[in-house]
């Protein structure tokens, strides 16, 4: 059985720490923690291959900015004939509070542009997704400009233990299933 967990964000170091980039985030945290280092290029993706648990598992962070990430995307699943149930999407999402996870088996993009890409480009939406929670931007602020920017001092120091809840719960949904992932981890993790 092959995994691809993807996490959005966009490339370049001037993004590196904004909101929009906590998939790409949670995807260095998995890199880390499951010893595969994302030193390929392809698909335009960073990814990285590995064996966990016995399963194979394709850590990628699409490197074609976020509103086109469905065309990096469809060139993995193709090329490594994943199946949409072992394809999960890690990505921002700022109709939830900042520590909120959300496991779902399908469903819409809910206006995240990167999904909305993957969606249209892999022709289903049918596949999981994890929705990291990072806020509603003040009131008048442009939402575009709002996940361009870093977390808040306050969510940098929860930051850490947000992460490694999307990391275990990645980590349930590989060795438990999407259900099991979903009944421990929805929810605000920081509670």
């Amino acid at each position: 059985m092959t995994y691809l967990l993807v996490g959005l964000g966009n490339p370049g170091r001037e993004y590196r720490d904004n909101r929009h980039n906590i998939g790409f985030m949670v995807v260095d945290e998995l890199s880390a923690q499951f010893g595969i280092s994302l030193t390929r290029v392809q698909s335009r993706s960073l990814v990285g291959i590995g064996i966990r648990e016995e399963k194979r598992v394709i850590l990628a962070k699409p490197q074609t900015y976020m509103n086109l990430s469905g065309q990096a995307v469809t060139g993995l699943t193709r090329f490594y004939k994943i199946l949409p149930d072992c394809l999960l999407v890690i990505h921002d999402d700022m109709d939830l509070p900042f520590g909120t996870l959300r496991i779902r088996p399908s469903g819409g993009s809910g206006g995240q542009k990167g999904l909305a890409s993957i969606i249209e480009q892999l022709g289903t939406d049918g596949f999981p997704r994890m929705r990291l929670g990072i806020g509603r931007p003040p009131r008048g602020m442009d939402p575009a400009e709002y996940v361009l920017q870093p977390f808040s001092q306050s969510e940098q120091k929860m930051l850490p233990i947000f992460l490694g809840n999307a990391v275990e719960a990645v980590e349930t949904y590989l060795d438990h299933g999407l259900e099991i992932a979903m009944s421990r981890f929805n929810g605000n993790v920081l509670e």
